[in-house]
């Protein structure tokens, strides 16, 4: 993560080699969680959200649209 919070490097590993990954906001910042002996742990679901731009510690219900069959 980057000191200002715009922005998130991620490291993804397989077995030919190494990727990275670099995403910054033109606005706003990501909402990280805590911060424990130097690291944090997400989920997946949280990191996709995450690099979404979405809130994941408060997470809304999407509600459908119902669709009618003529």
């Amino acid at each position: 993560r980057g000191r200002r919070g715009d922005t998130v490097k991620i490291l993804w590993a397989d077995a030919d080699g190494l990727c990275l990954f670099i995403k910054r906001l033109e606005e706003g910042q990501f909402v990280w969680p805590a911060v424990r002996d130097g690291k944090i742990a997400i989920t997946r679901s949280q990191l996709a959200m995450l690099l979404d731009k979405l809130d994941w510690r408060q997470p809304k219900i999407s509600r459908l649209n119902s669709l009618t069959m003529l």
